[in-house]
């Protein structure tokens, strides 16, 4: 009797996350769709990506099945855990966690884009595996636009140095730029840190460099997507305002 309850009050819990999850999306949606309209954009123009460290695959496919379009893992083996089991269908993968040059070969192929370049090495290692696999890779570079020691990614000021490289070798497509600022106690500081990074790209995008398409400016995360498309963001990064705080479990 009393597994037959837990059993149901499993269900339960699992069927409270499902709708949970539901009301969150439509909620995003909505939010993204009136930060948009305040800018003069439309919810079509912003890219909705969830984050989805940590989440089970079922809840990721039911996100799916309610119109999600892009999904984004952190770590190369949570992600290699959970790619056969993914309904990509009709959504696309990326990677916007830190990649190690030794995973390349792992990760190249399997997702539509790699967010987090920030290095002319690691830039190399996805061009050398790609021409081996004779497929192009879309790839983003990535921006420490904080200065911050803890987190990765070229400076401002060497961002373009790096774009110039990069634009040299074979089978990568850069399409634009990502970053993670500081966290900030108000809106004014997310702000600075916004429009430092949406004037950067828009110079960057004005250069016109060849091979370099600056499509996307990905930034903005579960606190502050909609100041981010306010500031010219059109690709959100969100996981805990879709999924809850993340569960963390030890293997």
């Amino acid at each position: 009797m009393t597994e037959k309850l837990s059993k149901v009050n499993n269900i339960e819990a699992d069927n409270e996350k499902l709708e949970q999850v539901k009301r969150n999306f439509f909620e995003i949606q909505e939010n993204i769709a009136k930060s948009a309209q305040s800018v003069g954009k439309t919810a079509d123009d912003i890219i909705f990506l969830a984050a989805t460290k940590t989440v089970p695959v079922e809840i990721i496919n039911y996100s799916i099945s309610l119109g999600l379009k892009y999904i984004g893992e952190n770590k190369v083996q949570e992600f290699l855990s959970k790619y056969e089991q993914y309904n990509l269908d009709n959504c696309k993968a990326h990677l916007i966690g830190h990649l190690q040059t030794n995973k390349v070969k792992q990760i190249v192929g399997k997702v539509d884009m790699i967010q987090s370049v920030d290095s002319l090495k690691l830039a190399q290692e996805i061009s050398k595996i790609s021409v081996q696999k004779n497929l192009t890779t879309k790839i983003l570079i990535e921006v420490n636009i904080g200065g911050e020691e803890s987190k990765s990614g070229t400076t401002p000021e060497t961002v373009e140095e790096l774009l110039y490289q990069v634009s040299a070798l074979d089978n990568i497509k850069v399409e634009g730029l990502m970053t993670i600022p500081p966290i900030c106690s108000n809106n004014n500081e997310i702000y600075k840190y916004f429009d430092k990074m949406n004037k950067l790209f828009i110079d960057i995008s004005s250069k016109k460099i060849d091979n370099i398409n600056m499509c996307y400016l990905s930034m903005g995360m579960s606190n502050d997507y909609q100041e981010a498309i306010k500031s010219g963001a059109n690709m959100v990064r969100i996981g805990s305002s879709l999924y809850g705080a993340r569960q963390y479990i030890n293997k």
